[in-house]
């Protein structure tokens, strides 16, 4: 049997159990959303300065950038989780937090003295980004894998990716309540990094763990 005549045969198979699947998938997000704040909440917690944090732009503008990339991320992974599935427009979406950051950028760029950029660029925690948004996403990103398997994503390695992209966004809108390197160029390194990794991470396991 070919592969496209396969995938037509699953998706025949499995359309009275989408519902199903829906219910899963929604019960998965709000297990690794759980595990994310457990993490969180354990290891670091959040930054003394947070009320008056949230009154300005730049620490708004953070979140938004990771909350952003979350939900894009949550709609492709959803259609990304059924073989046969049409991601149509959706592959875009997390161009919409890219572009919210370039803007960031370079308004940070226009505003502030250029001597500056590269003490905004580095912070002063870059290393425990790099350590505490994986760390934080480790749970979401199980939980995700999971959750995929009862899916069968007919793209192992590219759901797994984007399942790695969910939990890091959701690890960093977690992490982004206690970091006080509020800069979008800041965010621009360091987050994007750190998602990236986790993103690798949920690219290979995805294609050992959902493959069929």
């Amino acid at each position: 049997m070919k592969t496209q005549e396969l995938i037509g045969a699953l998706v025949a198979d499995h359309a009275p159990s989408r519902f199903r699947f829906a219910r899963i998938f929604a019960l998965s997000l709000a297990a690794a959303a759980v595990a994310a704040a457990v993490a969180f909440f354990a290891f670091i917690g959040v930054r003394p300065d947070l009320g008056a944090a949230a009154q300005h732009l730049r620490f708004l503008t953070k979140l938004a950038v990771t909350l952003t990339l979350l939900a894009a991320g949550v709609g492709l992974l959803r259609r990304l989780a059924v073989p046969g599935a049409d991601v149509g427009y959706w592959r875009f979406a997390p161009l919409v937090a890219l572009a919210v950051l370039i803007v960031a950028v370079a308004l940070e760029l226009l505003a502030a003295p250029s001597d500056s950029w590269g003490a905004r660029l580095v912070g002063v925690n870059a290393r425990f980004c790099l350590i505490f948004i994986p760390a934080i996403a480790i749970g979401p990103l199980a939980i995700l894998l999971i959750a995929l398997r009862r899916g069968a994503p007919s793209r192992p390695a590219v759901a797994g990716a984007v399942a790695g992209l969910v939990a890091g966004a959701l690890a960093a809108s977690f992490y982004a309540a206690h970091c006080q390197d509020d800069s979008p160029l800041f965010v621009a390194v360091w987050y994007s990094l750190a998602i990236g990794l986790v993103t690798l991470a949920g690219s290979a396991l995805g294609a050992r763990l959902l493959r069929w």
